[in-house]
């Protein structure tokens, strides 16, 4: 597949979008505790939906994982049980910081660790400065990180801006240093998702050498369910011992909710939460040598729209201008980081055709 830049980070932009949007169908489900739907959510999310498009998409999957040698499909699943534990730790960091605070801390240590790590394991960090691309790519991570710590800080002007009464509402158990801490547990061990994705290099080689052969597009598909696997089981072993400690194993069998509903509700949230990593392994080869950038441009794009759909839900209603003036400056950092993606993929390109 030939190099397109402009392509790849449309594409992943669109992941970004599904990442911000997700858990919309989750306000249908009704009569169910939160472990309930959101074990349906990790069954459909993290194995149904993906091996279904991985079937279809690369049909050398299960001779591809056979070949793999066992110590990188370990890896890539215990990267994806890692992301697993950091995503269930990610409410606490809420719990303890607010929004606000908790959002420019978790995702940036997510963001910078998760797009700069994995060339660090591969001793390839210095390469990013030997040329105008890699230069470039770099500068793009750090403007997508300084828009990321943008927006956390407008969320925590706007909290400062509440009163008494509905900060503590909003923040009850405010506590930094206990904050701080889970802020940096989760954000590292989230970001060991795409250690994990940009970790199965032989299953993407063997994906296009194995047949039936996958179209290169594709190729990221065996890694991308090697990975899930591995958060899957954290999330469903988690969820089940809620269920048997808040006894709601019965929510499954309710008769006096709308249990097929709840069902497709929870599912969809979960089809829908996957596709974002799927745009990010599907548009990954057409940014050739910088597909690194992926993670900071599904990063940054998530962050967008989900900022950009709590406005239009009057989120930030009523805010002060200084707050506003910093959600402004960090959406045109998120805007301009992806960009930045773009054109250092395009350098790539140009002196790859030199």
């Amino acid at each position: 597949m030939d190099p397109n830049p402009s392509l790849g980070v449309a594409i992943i932009t669109m992941g970004g979008l599904a990442g911000a949007v997700f858990y919309i169908p989750f306000k249908k489900v009704k009569g169910w505790a939160w472990e309930s739907y959101w074990m349906v959510y990790a069954i459909v999310g993290l194995v149904v939906a993906p091996w279904l498009l991985t079937y279809f998409t690369s049909p050398n999957v299960l001779g591809v994982i056979r070949q793999t040698p066992g110590r990188e499909l370990i890896y890539c699943c215990l990267c994806g049980a890692a992301w697993g534990i950091g995503g269930l730790t990610w409410g606490l960091m809420i719990r303890y910081l607010g929004v606000g605070l908790g959002l420019a801390i978790g995702c940036g240590l997510c963001s910078a660790a998760g797009t700069l790590v994995p060339k660090v394991l591969k001793g390839e960090l210095m390469q990013l400065f030997e040329s105008s691309a890699g230069i470039t790519s770099f500068v793009g991570v750090v403007v997508s990180l300084a828009g990321i710590v943008l927006v956390g800080l407008a969320g925590m002007s706007k909290e400062s801006e509440l009163s008494e009464e509905v900060k503590k509402r909003a923040v009850a158990e405010y506590n930094f240093k206990k904050g701080m801490i889970v802020a940096v547990f989760s954000g590292l061990m989230s970001s060991a998702m795409n250690f994990g994705l940009q970790g199965g290099g032989t299953l993407e080689n063997l994906a296009q050498t194995v047949e039936p052969v996958t179209a290169p597009i594709w190729r990221g598909m065996p890694v991308l369910v090697v990975v899930l696997f591995g958060g899957f089981l954290t999330n469903f072993l988690y969820c089940l011992y809620l269920n048997v400690t808040n006894k709601t194993l019965g929510d499954y069998t309710k008769t006096n909710v709308p249990l097929v509903g709840n069902l497709v509700f929870a599912g969809l949230a979960g089809a829908i939460w996957c596709s974002q990593f799927v745009c990010q392994k599907t548009g990954e080869p057409a940014l050739g040598m910088m597909k690194y950038l992926s993670w900071a441009v599904l990063m940054a794009s998530a962050i967008l729209f989900s900022t950009l759909l709590g406005i239009l839900l009057g989120e930030w209603n009523g805010t002060s201008k200084r707050t506003r003036t910093r959600l402004a400056a960090g959406l045109v950092l998120l805007i301009v980081s992806a960009i930045l993606a773009g054109y250092s993929g395009s350098l790539e390109v140009g002196s790859t055709a030199v």
